[in-house]
């Protein structure tokens, strides 16, 4: 069977099977977050204000804006963009979308956002240091007093001498989707580490295969320190969690476990 090679966020309804499964334990997770960081229960607003960098299908804007947030995004992707707009029509709230960058995005309203979230390790996309303290910075500079930096990054093992390999699927309506990706080890010196992602559709007795291949910026947890402390002066880290995004279930900052998601919070 010949793959096709294309960039599968302009397939945005493959990547929606694929992790929509997870969307009510991460929007779960962020109202937790914010009840539990956020200004005590007398200084909240009526209706928190929340922002989504590289927002995707728009999944979690359109779960987080039945929980009653007013909610915002944007992302580099036109395809995905157009498929958030059409599930977000039917939002109580309307939601702000737009394209832009994670590096320079302004944003079109008034700032002051309680909460923004980049839960899928998409920071490893910004591929310099300069671009990644533009972004921190930028997400600062729209979070109100008070307001969380949910950040989730999938950190490097520099001794690893192997590929990695992960595995999803999911199905909607008569469309199965597998993927599969597979990361190789990373250049310490470039920290550069190259990634694999091969969705495999099965759809109407047809099935087809297609390959995205991206290079990443890569992390361990004090490159990770670093940045986030050069770029947010001032900011206090209030927790760490996983990818199973429990909020009861915390981790240490540091190399012990791959999987780290950071709660930043704006003095």
């Amino acid at each position: 069977m010949p793959i096709e090679d294309r960039d599968w966020y302009d397939t945005p309804l493959y990547y929606d099977i694929v992790f929509d499964g997870g969307t009510r334990t991460e929007a779960g997770f962020l109202d937790a977050l914010h009840r539990t960081h956020g200004p005590p229960p007398g200084r909240r607003t009526t209706q928190p204000r929340l922002l989504e960098p590289a927002c995707g299908s728009g999944r979690l804007l359109a779960e987080m804006s039945r929980r009653g947030w007013e909610v915002a995004g944007f992302d580099a992707s036109e395809a995905s963009l157009d498929f958030a707009r059409r599930r977000l029509s039917r939002a109580p709230v309307p939601a702000r979308l737009w394209r832009d960058r994670l590096e320079s995005f302004a944003v079109p309203s008034r700032a002051g956002f309680d909460l923004a979230h980049c839960l899928v390790s998409t920071f490893k996309y910004l591929a310099t240091e300069a671009d990644a303290r533009s972004h921190l910075s930028l997400v600062g500079q729209a979070l109100r007093p008070g307001g969380l930096y949910v950040l989730g990054i999938h950190l490097t093992d520099y001794t690893r001498t192997r590929t990695e390999h992960e595995r999803w699927e999911g199905s909607r309506r008569g469309t199965h989707v597998v993927c599969n990706t597979r990361t190789w080890p990373a250049d310490p010196s470039r920290r550069v580490e190259e990634l694999r992602c091969r969705l495999r559709v099965t759809a109407q007795g047809r099935t087809r295969e297609q390959e995205t291949r991206w290079s990443f910026r890569t992390y361990d947890a004090a490159q990770f320190r670093r940045t986030l402390r050069a770029a947010l002066p001032g900011f206090a880290i209030v927790a760490c969690h996983d990818f199973n995004h429990d909020i009861d279930l915390t981790r240490r900052f540091d190399d012990e476990y791959s999987d780290l998601v950071v709660v930043l919070k704006k003095p």
